[in-house]
């Protein structure tokens, strides 16, 4: 390893990763006046799943002075979820909701995605560096990352403060040992992108499809329709379900989607488009989310499921709050991060979990297809699927477990 003193850097804030949420703070950061350096262990673009958007997300690309670029990439519009099981079926509509703010979105490739937003932080002045692996941190007032590049070249990152936007990498917490037990139970996933062929009149693009497995009602598929003719689409289910041999993976998504009458119709025969990926394990969680001289924003942070495509929600969220917070700081005050970041940020995230647990649960699933729901409460549902799982004016947001719970008393009679 060669140190390389003319890499070293000073800056105000450094961040770890360059996923949507390290390029949201990035951007946030720049526009405020902040010297911010973005340390990226990968090259971009590169594959990322996570691929349906929610409404909520679009206020703070807009804030970061992204949605010019995101709205005229070509991505797929969203303006809603298509949930089925069985001979059941119901949409939401996400512009119709109880929450004030945008209800449309886009289906996106992540490579694309990620690579257009932390490109955009660039032109904004941020020091982005791909391939620069963060391998140590000193914590506290002046905190310090001793980082490497790919040629092996070992600099440090002088900062007064550093997010770690890192994702499923997770970089702080294995380094300061902030790992904590997750309430959620393993689950995997299996994926891929396929040629669809679907016709426009068949299918309803706008909107992501969830489909629930008829014989497991614990097993559910995704449909995300992307641009260009492909769909996203994956299996997720207890981890040992989906447990088979990499050259098995193929087969067991073929037959899953084919046992699924409604995938069955719409992709049973299509092309898969690239290997059939799996993820494991990736429910997390942390002892907390800030410490001397740093803050976790996203999925460094805690992680959920996939199944309310809340991930992008979160991390762009947890950046918007925590650059709020930091300016704070930078600023001079005294800022309890308890009480600015992490508790509010924790609030939409028990939101998005008591919704979570109540959909594996069966309750939830009960929820959604029950035929006679009013239009105000389908309107409240409507809003935390669209990403509003911070607005308190719902009750459902407000007291999230008591409420559904509630409401499933109703709906089974």
């Amino acid at each position: 390893m060669n140190r390389d003193s003319s890499m070293n850097a000073s800056v105000d804030v450094a961040i770890i990763g360059a996923g949507p949420s390290g390029a949201v703070a990035a951007a946030l950061l720049r526009k405020a006046g902040r010297s911010v350096l973005v340390l990226e262990r990968q090259h971009f673009p590169r594959f990322s799943i996570g691929e349906s958007l929610l409404p909520q997300s679009m206020a703070y690309l807009e804030e970061a002075g992204m949605l010019q670029a995101v709205v005229e990439a070509g991505f797929q519009y969203k303006n809603g979820a298509h949930f089925v099981y069985r001979d059941k079926a119901s949409a939401y509509d996400f512009r119709d909701k109880h929450s004030a703010g945008w209800g449309t979105t886009y289906q996106v490739e992540r490579a694309v995605f990620d690579d257009l937003l932390i490109r955009c932080a660039a032109e904004q002045g941020a020091d982005v560096r791909f391939g620069h692996t963060v391998n140590a941190m000193k914590t506290g007032d002046a905190p310090v990352l001793d980082v490497t590049d790919e040629a092996g070249n070992a600099y440090q990152a002088h900062a007064r403060f550093v997010l770690d936007a890192s994702g499923f990498g997770r970089v702080l917490p294995r380094l300061l040992n902030l790992e904590a037990p997750t309430r959620m139970p393993t689950r995997a996933a299996i994926f891929t992108h396929v040629r669809d062929g679907i016709p426009v009149e068949a299918h309803d693009r706008n909107k992501i499809t969830v489909a629930v497995q008829p014989e497991h009602r614990d097993v559910w598929y995704w449909m995300i329709p992307l641009a260009n003719g492909r769909s996203s689409v994956g299996c997720v289910a207890e981890a040992a379900f989906l447990d088979v041999p990499e050259v098995e993976r193929e087969a067991k998504l073929r037959v899953l989607i084919q046992s699924e009458p409604t995938l069955n119709r719409l992709i049973g025969q299509a092309p898969f488009l690239m290997p059939v990926r799996h993820i494991g394990g990736y429910s997390a969680n942390v002892e907390r989310l800030h410490g001397p001289g740093f803050a976790l924003l996203g999925n460094a942070g805690e992680v959920l499921d996939p199944v309310f495509s809340s991930g992008v929600t979160i991390a762009l969220r947890s950046a918007h709050l925590a650059v709020g917070t930091l300016l704070r700081v930078l600023n001079g005050e005294d800022v309890d991060w308890q009480s600015a970041y992490d508790m509010p940020l924790r609030k939409g995230i028990d939101t998005f979990r008591a919704f979570v647990e109540r959909w594996y649960s069966g309750e939830l699933q009960d929820i959604i297809f029950y035929p006679q729901q009013t239009a105000m409460i389908r309107r409240m549902i409507s809003a935390v699927l669209a990403g509003y799982a911070w607005d308190e004016s719902n009750p459902y947001v407000a007291e999230p477990g008591r409420r559904l719970n509630a409401l499933h008393e109703v709906c089974r009679g």
